[in-house]
């Protein structure tokens, strides 16, 4: 089990501002987690890995992408209170849920740096 939060690398937010939409997708994608799921996830330590993308529309084909496969996800749009427009795409959590599932994915996609 695992918890995956895919970031639109091109917005090149700040710190701060990325550490704030990674939460916000983590705790939103939970939501839509089937409650077995919470429970295994919680028992394997709450594993999560953040990964980067690029554009909009890769965070719009992961979303349609994990939502075909059955699987927890939540794209995440800023509020537009500090440096993003608003309705700007942020980011997008997916799971948590297996990680095969997941890795079908976003296996390819590259580690946040």
């Amino acid at each position: 089990m695992k918890q995956v939060i895919v970031v639109d690398e091109l917005l090149r937010l700040p710190r701060g501002k990325l550490a704030a939409q990674v939460a916000h997708a983590s705790v939103a994608a939970l939501l839509h987690a089937p409650m077995d799921a919470w429970r295994d996830w919680l028992t394997a330590g709450m594993p999560k890995v953040v990964l980067r993308a690029e554009g909009e529309s890769a965070l719009l084909d992961l979303e349609s992408r994990a939502r075909s496969a059955g699987l927890p996800a939540a794209l995440i749009r800023d509020a537009g209170r500090t440096v993003l427009a608003e309705g700007t795409a942020t980011c997008i959590g997916i799971g948590p849920a297996p990680t095969d599932a997941i890795d079908a994915l976003t296996g390819e996609l590259r580690l946040v740096g």
